[in-house]
């Protein structure tokens, strides 16, 4: 499924995790290695951990994609969720390129949403489970 928009040919896709969405567009435009732009700057400039990096990397990484290039906006939660949501949609996007993948990222649990949220906070309890200190007197 290629989309065309100003002259430009993508795959789009969609990753999740708690808050954050990451939309990525796996531009087919040829590269010399991997290109991955998010919000406009380098991958390496956004996630400047090593740990962030390396997951955004894996699903690449297992495909065996050498020359590739990403366009990704991501939004919402904290950094390593919008490290995790741009792992989940970058595994999404090399899937509908290559429907052969789906058994090495399915392995890798790579395909799946992490659904694990915050839990609520309950009346009567100063966090979700965190109830108040008790005092004899």
């Amino acid at each position: 499924m290629s989309v065309k928009t100003d002259n430009k040919e993508y795959t789009p896709a969609v990753g999740k995790r708690k808050c954050a969405i990451a939309r990525i567009r796996l531009l087919n435009k040829k590269v010399n290695g991997i290109e991955i732009i998010v919000n406009e700057k380098d991958y390496k400039v956004y996630f400047p951990y090593f740990e962030w990096q390396e997951a955004i990397l894996k699903p690449i990484i297992l495909a065996g994609q050498e020359n590739i290039a990403f366009s990704i906006k991501v939004h919402g939660g904290g950094p390593k969720g919008q490290s995790d949501a741009v792992r989940h949609g970058i595994a999404k996007v090399l899937l509908k390129q290559d429907e052969e993948l789906r058994a090495t990222l399915k392995k890798e649990g790579l395909l799946t949403r992490d659904s694990r949220v915050k839990e609520r906070k309950k009346p009567g309890l100063r966090k979700a489970r965190r109830a108040p200190q008790w005092s004899k007197r």
